[in-house]
């Protein structure tokens, strides 16, 4: 094992996950497998590469998805329609840094929570900030905060997040303070920040769900402006029908 006195100082330096792999390469050194720089190299990219590990996990548990979704795990051979191209160029996450918007509309168990969630996975995974709501926990939230004076903050932090996910906008009309709570989001993001919203519902059927026709009109223009729109359409994959549950078998 490593000597005391040198995990005492890879300790003060911040550095003591190099003790994870630091046997292993004085063992390839000392055997003759490695020159003495090529020795330190791979033992600093052992570090480089736990030290990612480490960021990427914290990013992943910050970004609470409700399931673990990556777009490699998606099906795409349910559903043929779904348009493959749009998606790889989405999972390029070259809209974040655009600061654009991704909608996703369609009928449940179409695959719009699994690809707004795996688009936020390889967004982690390139290093953006990701934050993954349903809009009832969202708007739930918020109304808490209103109560107990978090309001404000918890706003920003929904302000600020490199990309945003809202799952299942439009489950329900608005109530309350929800469509002012919506505009609010989506005027602070607005050229500033991505979003990715889901809904079962169509996006000329949004309005129906805002009290008042002005408010949904500026709150729709911005977050529709620019945005790539995905239509999903077909059966559900959860649900499949009795002649696909068949063929699958």
């Amino acid at each position: 094992m490593a000597g005391t006195d040198l995990t005492v100082i890879l300790k003060k330096l911040r550095l003591s996950g190099l003790l994870q792999s630091l046997d292993l390469r004085l063992k390839e050194h000392s055997d003759g497998n490695l020159a003495t720089e090529e020795f330190l190299r791979r033992l600093l990219q052992d570090e480089i590469e736990r030290r990612d590990g480490k960021q990427l996990d914290q990013r992943l548990r910050r970004a609470s998805f409700e399931h673990e979704r990556t777009l490699e795990g998606f099906d795409y051979h349910f559903n043929p329609t779904i348009p493959r191209e749009k998606i790889a160029t989405l999972g390029t996450c070259a809209f974040i840094g655009n600061r654009k918007n991704a909608i996703f509309v369609g009928p449940t168990g179409t695959g719009k929570s699994h690809l707004a969630q795996a688009l936020g996975h390889r967004a982690c995974r390139l290093g953006h900030q990701v934050q993954y709501l349903g809009a009832t926990e969202l708007f739930g939230s918020l109304r808490t905060g209103r109560g107990d004076g978090t309001y404000e903050r918890k706003l920003e932090k929904l302000v600020r997040v490199e990309l945003l996910i809202i799952d299942d906008l439009g489950l329900r009309p608005f109530r309350g303070d929800e469509p002012y709570d919506f505009h609010e989001i989506v005027r602070r993001r607005h050229e500033k920040r991505a979003t990715i919203v889901t809904s079962n519902r169509d996006v000329d059927e949004w309005g129906d769900i805002f009290p008042e026709p002005l408010l949904a009109a500026a709150t729709l223009d911005r977050l529709l402006e620019g945005a790539e729109l995905i239509h999903l359409i077909g059966d559900s994959y959860r649900n499949p029908p009795p002649e696909k549950k068949r063929r699958s078998a």
